[in-house]
């Protein structure tokens, strides 16, 4: 028989989350080794332009995974001017990045994919282009009348 402090995790769990960057392992840890880095870097708010960009992208970003996922595509890939490599986001992840970058007006630290399977990426532009031909075919073909 299960008491209520087993039940308890249950329903903290099951509330609502408002920040998913993963716990700070050195949260409390009086030798933080990120003690050091001088953090001066103060997020700037989105401007009203950069807000609507977003917002695009995320709309846009719908209409890419409802038609690129039954295909086999699990997300995009986009260039990073940082690093200079390639980072390959699934669906899910980039949609998140999106959402942190209006919500908080910065990105998230990034690292690159363990081991992505390259063919199962495509890029913005190629999303893109998809989904511009699938609304041209759905213009052109006509009715059946049914």
């Amino acid at each position: 028989m299960r008491g209520k402090e087993a039940i308890l995790p249950l329903r903290v769990y099951g509330s609502r989350v408002e920040d998913d960057q993963p716990r700070d392992p050195f949260l409390d840890d009086p030798v933080d080794p990120a003690a050091l880095i001088d953090d001066d870097e103060v997020a700037v708010p989105l401007s009203p332009d950069e807000r609507e960009e977003v917002l695009a992208d995320l709309s846009d970003l719908e209409v890419y995974r409802a038609l690129l996922e039954p295909h086999g595509v699990r997300g995009l890939v986009v260039d990073c001017d940082d690093c200079e490599e390639p980072h390959y986001f699934a669906w899910d992840l980039l949609h998140s990045n999106l959402r942190h970058l209006l919500d908080q007006g910065q990105t998230r630290v990034h690292e690159p994919a363990f081991s992505p399977d390259p063919a199962e990426y495509v890029s913005w532009e190629y999303a893109r282009g998809y989904a511009d031909g699938a609304l041209e075919a759905a213009e052109s073909s006509p009715d059946d009348g049914s």
